[in-house]
């Protein structure tokens, strides 16, 4: 079995799954992956179940009733790489928004000794393709919020590009992590740092889909933005907590 595993959440991506797991199973360090599949009406699941007649023991698929949130679905695999011992778990976009070909550097920083990487947007200037303006500043100014409000020194706060080690995840009580959308990018690196984990951004090169439509929704953002607060007022009341300790 391999050390590593990549999650990929789906909704609708019959565009662009096969070709995303292609491109992993075709690096030069073995990953396994791991789709989470809310039940999509285009048929993304029927593509996966046939790639996993090809890629037998390193394609797997957990299917949901339906659009249960980004968090959930995340938490779910989590577990379930947990439960297969993978010591690198990495979460990753369908889109190609996040190239496939970073995953390498992310594991290379961790096997040298980084708790959780993200790959980062925003850690050498800006470094986003295809995104309007208007996008890049509310994400940008958006992360800036979030260093402020918390006092974390993370530059590429709400970053979905992720590696965690298995130590991390063993650690965290993950049935206690809250938000379900993009907030819950923020909540794990907030709840990884206040627990004393190293935490490092490598830089990547994020590219807006090109196939397929976006997930981003004003809810979700909202939760984002709002939902800081309450992080925020947990750590003060030190309800952010291990469920083992070293």
């Amino acid at each position: 079995m391999n050390d590593s595993l990549v999650i990929i959440p789906t909704y609708n991506e019959k565009e662009n799954i096969e070709r995303i797991i292609r491109k992993v199973f075709s690096l030069k360090k073995d990953f396994d992956v791991l789709i989470i599949e809310d039940n999509s009406p285009d048929g993304t699941a029927k593509i996966v179940h046939r790639l996993i007649k090809e890629f037998d023991n390193r394609l797997f698929i957990l299917e949901r009733k339906g659009k249960l949130g980004l968090g959930t679905a995340y938490i779910a695999g989590f577990k379930w790489g947990l439960d297969h011992e993978y010591d690198y778990i990495f979460e990753m976009d369908a889109d190609f928004s996040h190239n496939p070909d970073d995953l390498i550097k992310m594991y290379n920083a961790a096997v040298d000794g980084a708790d959780a990487v993200i790959g980062s947007r925003y850690i050498k200037g800006v470094n986003v393709v295809n995104w309007p303006m208007g996008r890049v500043l509310m994400s940008y100014y958006a992360s800036m919020y979030v260093r402020i409000v918390t006092g974390l020194k993370i530059m590429d706060t709400t970053a979905g590009f992720m590696c965690w080690t298995r130590t991390v995840l063993e650690t965290i009580d993950l049935d206690s992590i809250k938000f379900v959308g993009y907030a819950f990018q923020i909540e794990m690196k907030y709840t990884a740092s206040k627990l004393g984990f190293k935490v490092v951004e490598v830089p990547i090169i994020f590219t807006d889909r090109t196939e397929g439509t976006s997930k981003m929704n004003k809810s979700i953002f909202r939760e984002a933005i709002f939902g800081i607060l309450d992080l925020r007022f947990r750590n003060i009341v030190g309800k952010i907590k291990p469920i083992k300790t070293f």
